[in-house]
């Protein structure tokens, strides 16, 4: 199973999100075509009423554990809850940042 579907279908099951959206933006890194391992996601759930931004990511962490401990190297999260989201985002999710183009055998980066 592509890591993209894995995370969408575990988050789908953990949140019951009224949206989700699981970017692959591993294209947009010094990283080989067709990798997966730079993903963005956006999930709005009720689940998240009356947590923190920390709390709600932690909670996102652990449901995708498997994949950031074995297969991701990152993971931008953008998580609401509805009412935030209908009220701030929903016509624009934030963009995620550019990436520095570098790579570990750069040491001007690093």
């Amino acid at each position: 199973m592509l890591i993209h579907t894995a995370i969408e279908q575990k988050l789908l099951n953990a949140f019951e999100p009224v949206f989700l959206e699981v970017i692959n933006e591993s294209g947009n890194h010094n990283v080989p075509a067709g990798s997966e391992s730079h993903f963005k996601v956006v999930i709005v759930t009720p689940a998240f009423d009356g947590m923190r931004l920390l709390q709600r990511h932690r909670a996102v962490n652990a449901i995708v554990a498997e994949e950031l401990a074995e297969k991701i190297h990152a993971l931008a999260l953008h998580t609401y809850t509805p009412s935030e989201w209908y009220e701030y985002y929903a016509e624009k999710p934030p963009a995620s940042p550019k990436c520095f183009g570098g790579s570990k055998t750069d040491k001007a980066l690093f």
